[in-house]
């Protein structure tokens, strides 16, 4: 269900998604609100289930994960629960999207080598075709969504 947002719920996710460790008190006085309304919004918006969590970006090359690539895969079948299975059981698939079109599945991976990558692609190729894209870089990096323009 679609949640009404208005323009302090907005301003408030803007803020929580550029900082999810913001104090209650900077935030409030970046929305200009007081703090224990501010609280009692941000309360209400993880209720809502429209903040669903916190998360710390995390620099891939400085763990050891130097190698980002998006592989989409074309899955004939019908039967989806083992490649569910191998997605939930491996740890550097870090995204996993359902689309239309040519392909069923884009999956954002995150491989330690080359070789690490190709092992991960011989494991999805069970499943059906893929085609690999590494990443070069990030010419824009995750963001959340925004307030609808003309709000």
């Amino acid at each position: 269900m679609t949640e009404s947002l208005d323009a302090t719920d907005w301003a408030i996710l803007t803020e929580v998604q550029q900082d999810g460790r913001i104090a209650f008190t900077e935030l409030a006085r970046r929305v200009n609100l007081s703090a224990s309304a501010t609280t009692e919004r941000v309360r209400r918006l993880e209720a809502a289930q429209v903040i669903t969590g916190y998360r710390a970006e995390v620099d891939l090359e400085r763990t050891g994960h130097a190698v980002l690539a998006v592989i989409r895969l074309k899955y004939p079948g019908t039967r989806h629960e083992p490649l569910r299975r191998l997605i939930g059981e491996r740890p550097e698939i870090l995204e996993c999207l359902r689309t239309t079109g040519d392909d069923c599945y884009v999956l954002k991976v995150a491989a330690t080598s080359m070789s690490h990558l190709e092992e991960l692609v011989d494991a999805l190729a069970q499943f059906g075709s893929t085609t690999t894209n590494l990443v070069l870089s990030r010419m824009l990096p995750l963001r959340g969504p925004q307030a609808p323009r003309g709000r």
